[in-house]
Order: C-alpha cells, then structure tokens, then sequence
C-alpha cells in the first residue's frame, strides 16, 4: 500500500460547529486507502475505540475500485507509547502497532478515554497540522484539550465529566447534550461512549455522503439516527 505523503484538506464547502448538514465536506485521497490512527494507552476504553473502528473497518464504496480491498477505503492501526502490551478495559490487552515515535502519517486520528502518555500532546499537536481529521471520544477530549486542540473553540465529553472539564479548561466552551461538536475545520469531539459511533459515520459522511454512511450504518444494524444532526 502507498505510504507517500498525506493530501491536504482539499474540499471545504462549508463550515459549521457543532455537525449535520452545514459541516466541512472533505475530499478523500485517490489511489491509497484513508488512514485511521488510534490512540491506545493504558486504560483505553473500549467501545471509544471499538465503536469507531467497526464503522471505518464497515464502509464500502463501490466506486473507488474493481476489487474489495479498493472498494474499503479505510485502513486502521494503533498507537501508543511504546511496542509493550498495554491493558483496555474489561481486561483485553494488547499490543500498539506503532508508537508515538514511529508512527506513519494518517488522515485520521482517533482518541478516546485513556491514562495517556507524556509524548501524547506533542504527538496530537504535530498530527493536528497534518491530518483531516482529529476526533475524541468521551474523556478522551481532555487528551485534545491538553494539546490546546480546543483552545477558544467548542468541544464535548461524556455527561458525568462537563463540569471538570469546563473548570479545568476554562479556554473551551464546553457544550452539552452533544453527541459530537465540531470544534473547527479538522478537530472534532464526541460525548461519551456509543456517540464515537455517530461521530465516526458523520466523519464517513463528510468523505463520502450521506448515503454511503447511511449503508454503513445499516450494515452494522445501529439504529440510531442521532449522527444525522
């Protein structure tokens, strides 16, 4: 698989904070699949990760190409701080793909609740510049926010964690009752959990539509339609 450099952000349409359909429409690369980071570091929560990654790993578009492989367009693999197993939550470990140091470039990167690491900031901040996309999910953001990723912009987290993160980064404007915020062109925040999911086929709806991401979500039987916001 091609591991040239990354496209730029290509396509904005329009730009809006907080999802649905005045969101940045982004343009996929041609030739080379979408690469998808995930963050994981000790404690990683795993529906924030698992939810995601199943909708990624889902998406079809018949469109790109002749053969399967061509027509999924996304290709996962994780990061940590090390090549070391590391624990996730109802005891499954395992083990990065890469660390923070070795790490390829990716369009995506994705975050979710976690212990962290001390290179993660510098990490984020370096990726922000490089990526389409940049998303947390539930206390994840306060990974984002220690990056100053959300620094004068909107963000989100889980429900039981807004006031902690609204005294603890009193530059964001935390919203509730969110499944998702967008906080600018690149950076994106969901709430707790399963809303992860709703980001991510939004995320496939800005690369490929509505319909597409629709088909993704029926394929997965998830039936909420809360990404529609």
């Amino acid at each position: 698989m091609n591991r040239t450099g990354l496209m730029p952000l290509v396509a904005v349409v329009c730009f809006g904070l907080c999802g649905g359909a005045d969101a940045a429409v982004i343009q996929p690369p041609t030739g080379r699949h979408l690469r998808v980071a995930v963050v994981l570091t000790e404690g990683a929560t795993m529906i924030d990760f698992a939810g995601p990654w199943e909708v990624f790993s889902d998406v079809h578009v018949s469109e790109r190409g002749k053969t399967m492989n061509e027509q999924m367009p996304f290709e996962l693999f994780t990061v940590g701080a090390a090549h070391t197993p590391i624990h996730v939550s109802g005891g499954l470990t395992v083990v990065p793909d890469y660390s923070f140091a070795d790490a390829p470039p990716a369009d995506i990167v994705m975050v979710g609740a976690q212990r962290g690491a001390p290179e993660l900031s510098a990490w984020l901040r370096q990726r922000r510049g490089q990526s389409q996309v940049v998303m947390s999910v539930c206390t994840g953001a306060f990974k984002l926010a220690d990056a100053g990723l959300f620094d004068g912009k909107q963000a989100t987290t889980h429900h039981d964690y807004t006031t902690q993160f609204a005294s603890q980064f009193p530059k964001v404007k935390v919203l509730m009752s969110k499944r998702y915020v967008q906080a600018d062109s690149v950076v994106f925040s969901a709430g707790g959990l399963s809303s992860g999911i709703d980001l991510a086929l939004h995320v496939v709806e800005l690369y490929f539509g509505r319909a597409v991401a629709d088909q993704t979500a029926r394929y997965m039987e998830y039936q909420s339609t809360a990404w529609h916001d």
